[in-house]
C-alpha cells in the first residue's frame, strides 16, 4: 500500500495471517521466487564508540583491547580470508567517533598519520579495493553529507540503522548519536548525495507499534524523494549478559513478524526487506520468509557476527534449503543491489564502477561460480605469438571464467523444479505457447533448481529434435590476416595503430598461403575451412573472391565455410555492388557456407558499445537474408557476457528466429561466452569478466527453448567452456561439439587457454561421458557415414 492511500495505523487491526499474506503478495510482485544474500567478510575496525547504548556489546572501552583500531595488515588479513573463500562484500562495522570520547583513539589516530576515524576508514576502504577488489560497505553512523561523499569515493553503499524515531528511550541513554532528528538527517544526506542506503528498525527497545509505522513511513518518504534506500533491516532485539538491557524482555516474536510485514507493505516496493538470519533460530527462518522478507542480509564463512557474537551465522546452505522449502531461490548480490548497479552514472563514484562491475553478473547480482575473484593484474607478454598480449601477475581467482583451466561447477544435470513466473513460462513451453521478450528474459533470470528445470525442458526438446547423436565436424581455422581496419573493443585479436598494447606481429597471408594450410588440413583429415579474419585496409571485394577460388581449386571436395556478415558487407561495398550479387559470385568462386561471427550482440544499443564502428543488427540480418537467397547457409552466433543484459540476449534470439522463420537458412546456434582476459573493453575496465557459469547454461537452454522447430542444432563451444563446460552442455540442450578447429587464435588472443586443436578421441569421449552417441558430421549436418557431398 502507498503511504498516502489510508491511515498507515490501520494496518494494526489486520489480522497476522492477512497482513503475512498481503505482504507475501507485494514481495511476490516485486522480487517473484528470488532471495538474496550477501557473502561478507566482517571488519570490526574499531569497537570503541563514544556512544552507550543500553544494549550493545560491541563497544567497548580501550583497556579491553588489544590495540584501539585494526591495523591495515590485520584488515587485510580478515579481507583476503573473505576473498579466497568466495565473498564479495567487506563490510566496515565501527563505533561512531570514538576520538572524541577517548585519548587513546585520537592518539592512536595521531601516531598512524590520521585525523579523525573517518580518514582512517576510507584509507582502509580504499586498501580493500586495491588489493582484494572486495567492496566495501560502510556502517559508520551519524554523518554530515560532507562525510558521506568522502565515503562514497570508495564504498559502493553505505548503512545506518535508523533504529526507531522514538525519542528519550532508555537503550539510548547516552547515546547522542541516536536522536532521533540525527538519525534522520544522515538519510537525507545520503539521498542528496546519490548513496545506495542500508537503514532499518531494531525492534523491542520500547517503542510501540505506532513508532515502528512512523519510523517506516519516515524511511519510504525520504526514498520517495531521493529513490537511496535500497534495503531496509528489520532486527529483533535479543537481551545479551553484561549490557544495561540485559535483564529487558526479548522482542515477542508476533510483534518483529508484524514488523516485518509491515514494512513489506509501507515500503516501497524497490526497496528490498531484509531479516537478520542468525537472530533466528534455524527452524524459524521460514517465519521470516512467509513475513515477507526478500533478502537474509550479510553472510560471512569466515568471520563473526561482531555486533551479535553469540548468534554465529546459519550456513548458506542452511539459507538455500529454508529458501526452496518455501519455494524460493537464493541468489548472492553484491553490497549494492541491482537496480543501482545498472545506473552508475546516478549512483556510483566513476573510480568504483570498475571494482562492480567486475564482481557483477548480467543482472547485476554478484558473480555466483564459488571460488575467489582476484583483481587482475599484468603486463606485457614478452612473447606475443598467437596468444594473448598481456599476461596475469599476482594472485589469480579461482572461479571459473570462459576460456580459464577451471571447471566450472556442475550444475547440469540435476534436481529441477520451477514455481513463480520461470515455472508458468516453462509451463507455456509444454502446452506450445511462442515466447516473447519479456518471457526470455524470464527463463534467463532461473536460478539454483529453476536453471535445472530450464535445462531439463531443454534437453527434452533437444531429444525430441535429434535424438541423442553428438555431433562434431573435423575443421581447420585460417585466419588470413590479424590486420583491422575497424576496432571492436573486445578484440584482442586484431592488429592496427590504435590496438590497445599492440606487440603482435602483424600479418597477411596470401590466397596462394591459405590454399596450401586447406590442402594440409584436407591432408588430415579435415571436411571444413572456416576462413575469418580482420578487414585489412588494402582489402577491395576481390581478395575474398580470390582466396575462395584459391580454395577451392586447391581442394574442390573442401567445404569452404567462409566470411562474416561484416566481410561480406565491406567487400560488396569496396568492390562496389549490392551484397546478395555479390554473394551469389562468392557463391560460384567455391563458397558454401558464412559463420553467425560478427553477430556480437544484435541489439544497436549494445553495438554502440562493443563494436561501435562495425555494421548493424539490420544489416548483419540482411547480410545473412541475402546469403540464404542465394542458396548459402550460415550459423546464428551470440557473444555474451561483457556489457550487455539479459533483455539484449532475449532480442538477439528472437531477431534470429523471426529471420529463421523467413528463410530456414541457419543450421546451428552457437554460444560464444566471453573470454575477458586480454580483451581490450576489459582492460580498460569497461566490462564484466564474461558470463557466470550459469549464464552459460542458461544460454544454450534457452537457445534450445527458444528455437524449438525452427533450429535443430545448438552447439557448446569447447574453446570457450573447455572440455568439463562442454559436457556439460550437453545436458543443457546442445547437440553439437563444433570441430577439432585446427589453429583456432581469436579466443587464444583474449586470453582463452582452450586451444588451437581438440583431437577427435577426445570430442568422442565428451558425448560418451555424457551417455551419448557421436557421430561426425558435414558442415550442413549430413552424418558422415551418408554418402551426400559436402
Amino acid at each position: 500500500m502507498s503511504i498516502g492511500d489510508a491511515d498507515p495505523l490501520a494496518l494494526l487491526e489486520v489480522e497476522p495471517g492477512e497482513l503475512a499474506r498481503r505482504a507475501r503478495a507485494v514481495r511476490t510482485g516485486a522480487t517473484g521466487t528470488r532471495v538474496t544474500y550477501s557473502p561478507k567478510v566482517f571488519v570490526p575496525l574499531t569497537r570503541l564508540c563514544r556512544d552507550r547504548c543500553g544494549y550493545c556489546t560491541f563497544a567497548t572501552a580501550p583497556a579491553h583491547l588489544p590495540s584501539p583500531y585494526l591495523s591495515p595488515d590485520e584488515v587485510l588479513a580478515i579481507v583476503r580470508a573473505g576473498a579466497d573463500a568466495g565473498c564479495h562484500e567487506a563490510l566496515f562495522t565501527l563505533g561512531e567517533q570514538p576520538e572524541d570520547r577517548y585519548p587513546a583513539a585520537r592518539s592512536w589516530l595521531a601516531d598512524h598519520g590520521y585525523g579523525s576515524t573517518l580518514d582512517y576508514l576510507v584509507a582502509m576502504c580504499r586498501l580493500v579495493l586495491d588489493e582484494t577488489g572486495l567492496l566495501p560497505h560502510a556502517n559508520a553512523g551519524a554523518l554530515s553529507q560532507d562525510e558521506l561523499v568522502r565515503l562514497r569515493g570508495v564504498c559502493p553503499s553505505q548503512g545506518m540503522m535508523v533504529e526507531t524515531l522514538r525519542g528519550g528511550l532508555a537503550a539510548h541513554r547516552g547515546a547522542p548519536d541516536k536522536d532521533p532528528a540525527r538519525r534522520l538527517s544522515t538519510l537525507e544526506a545520503a539521498g542528496r548525495a546519490g548513496i545506495a542506503f542500508t537503514t532499518g528498525l531494531l525492534v523491542g527497545i520500547g517503542e510501540s507499534a505506532a513508532d515502528r509505522i512512523a519510523a517506516l513511513v519516515a524511511i519510504a518518504a525520504s526514498h520517495a524523494r531521493h529513490g537511496h534506500v535500497q534495503e531496509v533491516i528489520i532486527q529483533n532485539f535479543l537481551p545479551k549478559p553484561g549490557t544495561r538491557m540485559r535483564d529487558a524482555p526479548p522482542c515477542p516474536r508476533s510483534e518483529f513478524l508484524e514488523t516485518i510485514a509491515l514494512a513489506r507493505l509501507l515500503l516501497p516496493a524497490d526497496v528490498r526487506l531484509q531479516a537478520p538470519p542468525n537472530l533466528s533460530e534455524p527452524d524459524e527462518l521460514r517465519e521470516l520468509l512467509d513475513a515477507g522478507i526478500d533478502d537474509w542480509g550479510g553472510v560471512s564463512p569466515v568471520t563473526i557476527d561482531h555486533v551479535n557474537p553469540e548468534r554465529p551465522w546459519p550456513a548458506v546452505e542452511v539459507l538455500r534449503a529454508a529458501t526452496e522449502a518455501a519455494g524460493l531461490v537464493l541468489a548472492p548480490r553484491l553490497t549494492v543491489y541491482p537496480r543501482y548497479v545498472h545506473d552508475p552514472d546516478r549512483w556510483l563514484d566513476e573510480g568504483l564502477r570498475c571494482a562492480v562491475l567486475d564482481r557483477s553478473d548480467a543482472e547485476g547480482l554478484a558473480r555466483d561460480d564459488p571460488g575467489a575473484v582476484w583483481p587482475r593484474r599484468r603486463r606485457e607478454a614478452a612473447q606475443v605469438g598467437t596468444g594473448p598480449e598481456v599476461v596475469q601477475i599476482g594472485r589469480r581467482s579461482t572461479a571459473w571464467f570462459a576460456g580459464a583451466d577451471t571447471a566450472p561447477a556442475l550444475l547440469v544435470p540435476a534436481p529441477g523444479r520451477a514455481g513463480g513466473a520461470v515455472g508458468e513460462v516453462l509451463a507455456g513451453v509444454r502446452a506450445g505457447q511462442e515466447l516473447g521478450e519479456a518471457q526470455v528474459v524470464t527463463l534467463f533470470s532461473a536460478r539454483g533448481p529453476e536453471a535445472a528445470a530450464v535445462a531439463r525442458l531443454a534437453d527434452e526438446l533437444r531429444a525430441a529434435a535429434v535424438g541423442d547423436t553428438v555431433t562434431y565436424v573435423r575443421n581447420r581455422n585460417i585466419n588470413y590476416t590479424n590486420v583491422c581496419s575497424f576496432r571492436c573493443a573486445f578484440c584482442g585479436f586484431a592488429k592496427g595503430p590504435l590496438s590497445l598494447n599492440l606487440r603482435g606481429r602483424p600479418y597477411l597471408l596470401s590466397a596462394e598461403q591459405v590454399a596450401d594450410r586447406a590442402r594440409e588440413a584436407w591432408d588430415r583429415g579435415a571436411t571444413e575451412v572456416c576462413l575469418q579474419g580482420g578487414i585489412h585496409p588494402s582489402f577491395d571485394g576481390e581478395f575474398y573472391l580470390q582466396v575462395t577460388a584459391a580454395v577451392h581449386a586447391a581442394v574442390p571436395e573442401m567445404h569452404i565455410h567462409g566470411f562474416t556478415a561484416l566481410e561480406v558487407t565491406e567487400g560488396a561495398r569496396r568492390i562496389g555492388e549490392p551484397v546478395e550479387a555479390y554473394l551469389r559470385r562468392l557463391r560460384d568462386a567455391g563458397l558454401r557456407s558464412l559463420p553467425g561471427t560478427a553477430a556480437e550482440i544484435l541489439d544497436d544499443e549494445i553495438r554502440a558499445v562493443l563494436c561501435p564502428d562495425k555494421i548493424g543488427t539490420d544489416q548483419w540480418l540482411e547480410a545473412h537474408r541475402a546469403a540464404h537467397a542465394v542458396g548459402l547457409r550460415s550459423n546464428i552466433t551470440i557473444m555474451f557476457g561483457s556489457v550487455e543484459r539479459p533483455v539484449h540476449w532475449a532480442r538477439h534470439l528472437l531477431r534470429t528466429r523471426d529471420l529463421q522463420r523467413r528463410t530456414g537458412g541457419f543450421t546451428e546456434f552457437v554460444g560464444l561466452p566471453f573470454v575477458h582476459m586480454a580483451a581490450p573493453i576489459y582492460l580498460k575496465q569497461r566490462a564484466r569478466r564474461g558470463p557466470t557459469w550459469r549464464e552459460v547454461v542458461l544460454m544454450h537452454a534457452v537457445a534450445r527453448i527458444v528455437y524449438h522447430g525452427a533450429i535443430d542444432n545448438i552447439q557448446a563451444s569447447w574453446v570457450k567452456a573447455g572440455v568439463a563446460g562442454a559436457r556439460q552442455l550437453l545436458a543443457a540442450g546442445a547437440n553439437d561439439l563444433g570441430g577439432t578447429l585446427m589453429d583456432e587464435n581469436i579466443s587464444r588472443a583474449a586470453g582463452a587457454v582452450h586451444g588451437q586443436e581438440l583431437d577427435e578421441p577426445t570430442l568422442r569421449r565428451i558425448a560418451r561421458d555424457a551417455g551419448r552417441v557421436p557421430r561426425r558430421r558435414t558442415t550442413l549436418y549430413r552424418l558422415f557415414d551418408d554418402p551426400v557431398p559436402v
